[in-house]
């Protein structure tokens, strides 16, 4: 059954009015489900992707039933990253606009202690939270979980490969036996399920499948260049390409201060959008981008999750998505409300094979972008200075300024023409009318990506490369078990990999005697340089350091911040291993 307003749902009039202003008209599919089932006081089993609307559907019901009187936490939201619980926290506090004294801690891994203990003493309604750092408060005591009504499982899956099941199942164990209880998961491996069936008891089960295929009127294509030619091909992008307002996507935090601040430097306005902005910030950046007092807004995918501008007429993936799913919601903010849009990727050439995962996921081809030349951009430079200097040369105030200019060429033996030469240099150096020629990549065409991809894949076949061999031929039956065994003990080691990756191996200065687990590392890593757990390749644990698998390509800045990072008080120090 679909309901088409909000209103028939059930839902507090309070939270109804704050959707309702929030522009929020119909519930999604999941909405429409998962609302009157949880205000019935039903356990719900999810298997939903992302973009559903999934957050919505146990955040509204959750609020509506929610004792404002209470001083202890009430409602509980377990996810796998500290940027999904910021994300969730946050779209609770926008739920609640019209809620009198709500409060929503976020509490997550290498965030400070002393913030999180002094959010608890005080009357919170809602913590959200990531597994390991919730049972570390339930171990200080200084989260009580008894009062706890309602428990939300969010990306139950992701949690199970980032290892982070079991510190689930132990705060599981610590909340009341008649707490409402969600899980929301992807897919529904074996160990999900039994959770479920553990914990959920006779559970309402809905699935909905999310829509991967994009928008027709959204134009699609991709740019081939190298990594350190990405800020001259934007550059160029955006001085070629008319667009009313635009954003560029990129993958960490820091890129998006970087990338806006020498936009700006460059003559653009622009500005940058990531988690760390505090919320009235973000709103302000939104409005200006709305009200066209800003043109370009540099984000995150969490930070720019839900944004909807109309006149956004670009969106630039100035970093490639590991997730097929996030370049469905990154392109899908533009091609609203009937217009056309236009989707870029700048991809290297390791990126060949996440360029064709995104093809196929979203069945529509990406064509070649073709960047103009030279000689293009000279002609449209100066066409533009011709006509800024004409609409100058109505003003009245020029008459002094000829008579100067021909008291200095008297002085200095100019001339009038020289004079204006000189001064357009001084004034475009930054810009110059006759641009160098840059040598991007991009002129490689379709086919030739393809056919480069074959050749990689015959010769990663004929070289062995990525495989493990097998003995089995020369063996005999026994040792073929052996091997078998062997093989497929390396597939499991090696199932979270994506084969379209090109992946590095690289070092972190802690170990068994650190003691460090596997998933402290896949939670520091996807934690802080917002990797999805699935792109964090094999991790082998020595006594004194481990070795972890990484995509290719990972910006030093990335890689500075990440060395800092820490488990258990103590830096990763990550540096490329030497192979």
């Amino acid at each position: 059954m679909t309901l088409s307003k909000f209103s028939s749902l059930g839902i507090k009039p309070a939270i109804l009015k704050t959707i309702q202003n929030l522009g929020y008209e119909a519930p999604t599919p999941i909405q429409a489900i998962c609302i009157p089932a949880l205000l019935s006081g039903k356990n719900l089993l999810g298997t939903a992707q992302t973009g559903t609307g999934k957050t919505a559907a146990f955040a509204l019901p959750m609020l509506s039933q929610m004792d404002n009187k209470q001083k202890t936490p009430q409602i509980l939201v377990l996810t796998p990253t500290r940027e999904l619980a910021i994300q969730v926290a946050e779209a609770f506090q926008r739920y609640a606009r019209n809620i009198k004294n709500f409060h929503v801690l976020p509490i997550y891994g290498g965030a400070d202690l002393s913030v999180q203990l002094r959010g608890l003493k005080r009357s919170t309604q809602v913590v959200v939270g990531t597994p390991g750092r919730i049972l570390d408060h339930l171990r200080r005591r200084s989260l009580n979980l008894t009062q706890i009504k309602t428990l939300v499982l969010d990306e139950a899956d992701e949690m199970l490969r980032m290892g982070f099941i079991d510190d689930v199942e132990k705060i599981l164990a610590q909340t009341p036996t008649d707490c409402q209880r969600a899980l929301f998961s992807a897919t529904m491996p074996e160990r999900i399920r039994n959770i479920a069936e553990t914990y959920l008891g006779d559970a309402q089960h809905v699935s909905i499948s999310a829509k991967t295929k994009t928008v027709e009127q959204i134009k699609q294509s991709y740019l081939m260049l190298k990594s350190h030619q990405k800020l001259d091909a934007l550059t160029r992008i955006l001085e070629v390409e008319p667009f009313d307002g635009m954003l560029i996507f990129v993958r960490t935090k820091s890129a998006t201060l970087e990338i806006a601040e020498k936009l700006e430097a460059r003559g653009y306005t622009s500005a940058a959008l990531n988690g760390d902005l505090s919320q009235s910030l973000r709103e302000r950046t939104i409005k200006k981008l709305r009200q066209g007092l800003l043109d370009i807004v540099v984000a995150t995918d969490v930070a720019a999750r839900g944004l909807d501008v109309n006149r956004i007429s670009h969106v630039i993936n100035y970093d490639v998505p590991y997730d097929n799913e996030s370049y469905v919601h990154r392109i899908g903010r533009t091609g609203r409300a009937g217009r056309e849009g236009t989707a870029i990727i700048l991809v290297t050439q390791k990126e060949n094979r996440l360029l064709r995962a995104i093809e196929k996921s979203t069945r529509q081809k990406i064509i070649p972008f073709k960047l103009p030349s030279n000689s293009q951009v000279s002609d449209l430079r100066i066409q533009q200075i011709t006509e800024e200097l004409m609409r100058t040369s109505k003003r009245p105030e020029l008459t002094k300024f000829r008579a100067l200019v021909d008291s200095i060429g008297v002085q200095n033996g100019l001339d009038a023409t020289e004079i204006a030469a000189i001064l357009l240099y001084e004034r475009q150096k930054d810009r110059p009318i006759f641009p160098t020629k840059i040598d991007f990549d991009f002129q490689q065409s379709a086919t030739s990506v393809k056919q480069n991809f074959k050749q990689q894949s015959k010769s990663t076949s004929a070289s062995g490369e990525n495989r493990t061999i097998d003995p089995s031929k020369s063996q005999n039956p026994s040792k073929q078990k052996v091997a078998k065994k062997k093989r497929k003990k390396n597939l499991l080691e090696n199932s979270r990999v994506s084969s379209n990756i090109e992946m590095l191996t690289y070092r972190v200065e802690l170990g068994l005697e650190d003691g460090i687990t596997a998933a402290n590392i896949v939670g520091a890593i996807a934690n802080e340089a917002d990797i999805d757990s699935r792109y964090i390749g094999q991790i082998k644990l020595q006594k004194e350091f481990c070795t972890v698998q990484l995509p290719a390509g990972m910006p030093s800045q990335l890689l500075g911040h990440l060395r800092k990072v820490k488990i258990r008080q103590k830096e990763l120090k990550i540096s490329l291993l030497n192979t």
